[in-house]
């Protein structure tokens, strides 16, 4: 099984050296490590694209609505215009 990349596949034969060549270059001890920061920084993604999409879902409610804002400005109430 190879799974479809760029214009290749990578094959488990080359999944295995890549595995290989991280482990002799950062070690064993390093690599929990980086496995956790790179946990860390996905979840950290994923909350953050879910904020944005309950932002982008949901109506803003920090804006007055019409009625609102008409009361808390003194809006034109037609008093001026019966004068």
């Amino acid at each position: 099984m190879t799974l479809p990349l760029f214009l290749g596949g990578i094959g488990w034969g080359e999944i295995l050296v890549v595995a290989l060549v991280i482990l002799l270059f950062f070690g064993g001890k390093k690599i929990p490590e980086l496995m956790r920061g790179l946990g860390k920084g996905v979840r950290s993604f994923k909350e953050g694209m879910n904020d944005m999409e309950k932002e982008i879902r949901s109506p803003d409610e920090r804006a007055p609505k019409n009625e609102e804002r008409q009361e808390k400005t003194g809006g034109d109430s037609g008093e001026e215009e019966k004068k």
